[in-house]
């Protein structure tokens, strides 16, 4: 698997909700924080303004997608001087995977459609971590087509549900999840401002040993093996992948299994010799003893705590 698919397939939990809205009028919602999930807001018709959690209101037109990859607390109205109400809209607190409504009955009309993502913050990586609290994808010919073609599909399903859309919409908004994550990482990747994560994973050496390691993390690697993936001499791939990926390979790789150790705890019944052996541990002593020094807990204690 590649790098953005095994952050997301272990970070994400329950399902995702969403929910579109017709604003009327004169408007402003505020939308609280919400620890523990990520969310977006995309304008499918009219106008608004984003007022971010800090700095200046956003002006937001048709097409336009917002992302909060931290679950910060932000608001949307329909100008900055407006003051808004409480959050009355929240996806990830309503009992249905999606909804539609409308707000007032008067005047301009601005639709956004908004919904919300559930994450295991025990699972987190670092590549989510380096994203800003705010990252805004504005429309512009050309760019990002797969994005406008999920966010198009998904409002017409959630706008006008059809047989098939429990299916369908949360298909869609995963998709649209990982199509909005590649495109924040494409934009900071340019050759100008790439930093962090995303350099890490445009950089061809560092971003073949990463693909390497996420590929097949119960192979043997070592910092040789993984110089061979990434077309560099031992030393000069160690120093550029801790540069980037801001720590050293092994420590990296030790990471990340028991990091999918810990997925495979809570999302399966596998026995742990099962466990160790699908991350590259020869023993479940070894296994358990690097799995405590990581969480602090006994495997199979941390399996019970997800489940009492």
């Amino acid at each position: 698997m590649d790098v953005l698919s095994d952050v997301i397939a272990l970070v994400r939990s329950g399902q995702a909700r969403s929910a579109r809205v017709a604003w009327h009028g004169s408007w402003g919602q505020r939308f609280p924080s919400a620890p523990g999930s990520a969310g977006f807001q995309v304008i499918l018709e009219g106008s608004c303004w984003l007022i971010p959690p800090s700095g200046d209101p956003v002006a937001l037109g048709a097409g336009d997608v917002v992302f909060f990859p931290h679950g910060h607390g932000y608001a949307l109205a329909d100008d900055p001087s407006v003051p808004p109400a409480e959050a009355l809209c929240d996806p990830l607190e309503d009992a249905e995977l999606f909804v539609s409504d409308s707000r007032g009955r008067d005047g301009p009309v601005t639709v956004t459609l908004c919904g919300g993502y559930r994450l295991d913050l025990r699972h987190a990586h670092p590549l989510l971590r380096d994203l800003p609290e705010v990252i805004h994808l504005p429309v512009r010919p050309g760019h990002h087509p797969e994005l406008r073609a999920a966010v198009g599909l998904l409002g017409d399903e959630v706008g006008n549900p059809r047989p098939g859309a429990d299916t369908l919409v949360p298909a869609l908004l995963d998709m649209l999840l990982l199509y909005i994550l590649r495109a924040c990482f494409a934009q900071a990747a340019t050759p100008a401002k790439a930093t962090g994560w995303a350099a890490a994973i445009a950089d061809p050496a560092v971003g073949a040993a990463l693909h390497a390691i996420h590929r097949d993390p119960a192979h043997p690697w070592t910092v040789q093996a993984l110089a061979v993936q990434a077309g560099l001499s031992r030393a000069a791939f160690a120093g550029r992948f801790t540069a980037l990926a801001g720590r050293p390979p092994m420590t990296y790789l030790t990471w990340w299994r028991l990091t999918v150790a810990a997925g495979l705890l809570r999302d399966s019944d596998a026995p742990l010799s099962e466990v160790a052996a699908r991350i590259g541990y020869l023993s479940e002593f070894a296994f358990a003893s690097a799995f405590k020094r990581e969480y602090g807990i006994a495997p199979g204690k941390y399996r019970h705590s997800l489940r009492a």
